[in-house]
């Protein structure tokens, strides 16, 4: 995509200021090239232009979340189209109810290699203003939304610990990810909203029946609600998606948990695929949030 593209696309992306140290929580402010609070830490802004807001003492280990060619893989897949249904419906969801001339602040929790970032904010009407941040654990993810779009702030960090400031939020996204409630209740506003996509039991069946010796037993439809949370609505996201190339297999795998949950033996029956038809099942739950959090 052009830069006169990005431009025309994402005019109305404002800057993400409500970030917040993660060594003390202060508000950070940013300068040219860093970021700082009041207590003089200082974060870089690297020349791609994300941060790095994830302390040495709070990694469980040297380089965690998503390695290069995982990353490499969701892009590819993503790009091309298939979960596009599902980045519309988040989208939808984000901006339902919100007046013309909102500005609205969002998190992206686990936001990988920017996707549904880039497409809630091709998404949004005109006269609406979106700052954008998109935070995850991989460097390697931070790095490629950084590379695919500067406009929103992509900071490398934990859900466990967020750098964001108390009651700062509109939304929170957390799409496939790992939720940490007590966190999101802390930086969304009240009546601010936590938008979850979680898979469906039948999600990727025809995969799994092919990488596995047996499937465990399905689990229940039922939506839980969280402790701070009320539970605004479900849907439910059901499509085929055919995959007419191995490549597209191979993404697809890679961009999940069974590809580490597989056996050798799993991971190479699906590389020997050439063409599958696979069920896309998941739910998208709005979550409001109750101020004071109720945990």
């Amino acid at each position: 995509m052009t830069t006169h593209c990005l431009n025309a696309c994402f005019m109305n992306i404002t800057p993400f200021l409500a970030l917040a140290c993660p060594l003390d929580g202060a508000p950070l402010q940013r300068s040219a090239s860093h970021w700082s609070c009041a207590a003089g830490h200082h974060f870089d802004i690297a020349r791609q232009g994300y941060t790095h807001l994830l302390p040495v003492q709070k990694k469980r280990s040297l380089d965690p979340g998503d390695s290069k060619a995982m990353v490499a893989a969701r892009r590819r897949f993503l790009n091309a189209g298939g979960y596009e249904p599902i980045a519309s419906a988040v989208s939808k969801a984000v901006l339902a109810g919100l007046p013309p001339g909102a500005t609205i602040r969002c998190l992206d929790a686990g936001s990988g290699e920017g996707y549904y970032l880039r497409q809630l904010a091709a998404a949004s009407a005109a006269g609406q203003s979106l700052a954008l941040l998109g935070l995850d654990i991989s460097k390697w993810a931070v790095l490629a939304a950084a590379q695919q779009d500067r406009r929103p702030n992509w900071v490398v960090g934990s859900n466990a610990n967020l750098p964001v400031l108390p009651g700062s939020l509109d939304r929170v996204l957390c799409l496939f990810g790992f939720p940490v409630h007590a966190e999101f209740a802390r930086v969304l506003k009240p009546g601010g909203q936590l938008l979850q996509v979680d898979a469906g039991p039948d999600h990727l069946r025809e995969l799994r029946e092919i990488i596995y010796p047996r499937l465990k037993p399905e689990r229940t439809d039922e939506t839980r609600t969280a402790a701070g949370f009320e539970l605004l609505d479900t849907e439910t996201l059901r499509f085929s998606l055919v995959l007419s190339r191995g490549e597209q297999i191979a993404d697809l795998l890679a961009m999940t948990p069974h590809l580490y949950r597989a056996s050798a033996e799993g991971r190479a029956r699906a590389a020997a695929l050439t063409r599958l038809t696979v069920t896309v099942d998941v739910r998208l739950s709005r979550f409001t949030v109750q101020h004071p959090p109720i945990f």
